[in-house]
């Protein structure tokens, strides 16, 4: 499973950016596909997921409602909308797949993307 991050940059507060999850092959069709983040001197932790086949979504508490996860099969992408954007969400941004975990540490992990929001 190859992972692709991108989309990532430097945004004002109430911003929005979109990242981008390339996957190779069936991913998407296999895999529960997720994003994670990890701001500096923190731990790694969960913001978003969506489930292969049925396409049931997660979201942290902290996201929820400024943030979408999406698919689209024909392109073998995850992404990841995100609006109003905050400066604790300051962080580099990973996306992450696995056959079972939804909201855990999942089993293959993509290079991160950076974002920064300035307030």
């Amino acid at each position: 499973v190859q992972l692709q991050a991108s989309g990532g940059g430097l945004v004002q507060a109430g911003g929005s950016l979109r990242l981008s999850c390339a996957t190779s092959g069936r991913t998407l069709r296999s895999y529960n596909m997720g994003w994670f983040r990890q701001a500096p001197g923190k731990e790694r932790e969960f913001v978003a997921s969506i489930t292969y086949g049925s396409g049931i979504t997660s979201y942290a508490e902290s996201v929820k409602g400024r943030f979408n996860i999406f698919s689209d099969n024909a392109r073998n992408t995850v992404y990841l909308q995100m609006n109003s954007l905050r400066p604790d969400d300051t962080a580099v941004y990973y996306c992450a797949a696995d056959p079972v975990v939804i909201r855990g540490r999942m089993m293959y992990w993509g290079q991160g993307t950076q974002v920064t929001v300035s307030s």
